[in-house]
């Protein structure tokens, strides 16, 4: 049987996947995104020119690649469109599930306002929309991609749903778009879109019976996902390996080798628990020599050493075959290199993530630093301290670190055989 590979985030997003993706995707036929909306920005350097991509996938950057966006992903068609407008000849190469659900206008709106209400308790969303777009899927009165093909229809039901909730919409002061204008977008929408759209469950099934191999790539990371992360500072979606069976239309018998990607330090966007983060100078040094500024958002993320046991826990959750560590030149010129090993929690030590990660206390290791290994593509190479971090990370997590980047560029990569 064939089946399809899988690259999944093991920390709170921004692990660098697109650089994984975009450079595996070279091998791949296929590459399908499973889950989450344009809230998740991935950033790919290749012969020095920066992409940042949000919906698409990143195997578009292969010219030979087939790149479908799947049921579970939600989609807002006016953000997906202009992202489309920096590449040419997409037809063929870009498919668009017809059972992801749209994020309209009016779910951004609802969004921003939620957070509003929340004042100093707010979740930290970028204000897309997708926690509104996510909701109305489960409460059934969301919309389909599929019904763009008929948008007389959807324009109808649309309307409908605003006129029974406006009271609500009022009350939390969001501006219900005018009938012109709804109409005037969706009619936009469905001329963008409409050659892109199909039903890519058959067409998933179809590609792996003829043998075609194909890369899932999912957006956010483990930390984040609806179940399993930190509730309810999380995303909307499972982000885990299981969400790329719901969010493709597959089986888990179908999903093959499992990638992990973390990076060698800690970063977390938005609010919620962060047991290593480093409110000090070297948490400040972090984010600047990592230039950690979301890229879908532009905000400064929160920064702090790498924590072992949170990925223990991805990997587990995830059945991770290997970890893809990131960004290891970013340590560069540390004097001193900590790692989370394990958890203070009630009064005892702990090993795993607990219900409540807002009050554990960080057990770290402390590891000499070293002065460079950017661009070190040779796992012999590397200095003595920096293998013995990365020898670490695999003793606490269990799972060997197979990938290390030691730069933004595909090139400076070591992959261990």
């Amino acid at each position: 049987m064939h089946k399809a590979d899988l690259i999944v985030g093991l920390q709170w997003g921004d692990e660098g996947k697109g650089k994984i993706v975009d450079m595996m995707a070279q091998d791949y036929e296929v590459v399908a995104r499973f889950a989450g909306g344009h809230n998740a920005g991935h950033t790919i350097v290749t012969n020095g020119k920066k992409y940042a991509l949000h919906l698409i996938p990143s195997g578009i950057l292969n010219p030979d690649a087939v790149n479908i966006i799947g049921n579970g992903v939600v989609v807002c068609p006016a953000n997906l469109m202009k992202e489309m407008s920096q590449f040419d000849n997409l037809e063929g190469r870009l498919w668009l599930s017809d059972k992801a659900h749209l994020i309209l206008p009016y779910h951004q709106m609802i969004d921003q306002a939620k957070e509003r209400m929340r004042g100093d308790k707010a979740i930290g969303t970028t204000g897309r929309g997708i926690g509104p777009a996510y909701a109305d899927k489960i409460s059934r009165s969301g919309h389909r991609v599929g019904e763009l093909k008929d948008v007389e229809t959807l324009f109808v039901k649309i309307v409908e749903y605003l006129n029974q909730n406006r009271p609500v919409f009022e009350a939390m002061g969001v501006d219900v778009p005018s009938e012109n204008s709804l109409k005037e977008d969706l009619e936009r929408y469905r001329d963008g879109l409409l050659p892109y759209i199909t039903d890519t469950t058959q067409m998933i099934w179809r590609e792996l019976r003829e043998g075609r191999k194909i890369l899932l790539e999912g957006a956010q990371g483990t930390m984040l996902d609806i179940d399993h992360g930190t509730y309810p500072y999380v995303t909307s979606s499972n982000t885990i390996a299981g969400g790329a069976c719901t969010g493709m239309g597959l089986s888990p018998k179908q999903i093959g080798r499992v990638t992990g990607i973390a990076k060698a330090y800690c970063t977390r966007v938005g609010n919620g628990p962060f047991p290593s983060e480093d409110f000090g100078p070297d948490g400040d040094r972090l984010r600047e020599q990592g230039h950690e500024f979301g890229t879908t958002t532009g905000r400064p993320r929160r920064c702090g050493w790498f924590d072992a046991v949170a990925i223990r826990h991805a990997c587990a959750l995830n059945g991770c075959d290997q970890i893809s560590l990131m960004k290891l030149d970013v340590l560069d010129g540390f004097e001193k290199i900590k790692i989370c090993v394990g958890y203070e929690f009630e009064g005892e030590r702990i090993d795993y993530v607990p219900y409540d990660l807002e009050h554990v206390t960080p057990i770290y290791e402390t590891f000499p630093g070293w002065e460079k290994v950017e661009g070190i593509d040779d796992y012999d190479a590397l200095p003595d301290s920096a293998k013995a971090y990365i020898e670490t990370i695999e003793r606490v997590s269990g799972v060997k670190v197979g990938i290390i980047s030691t730069s933004p560029d595909r090139n400076d990569t070591i992959v261990r055989p």
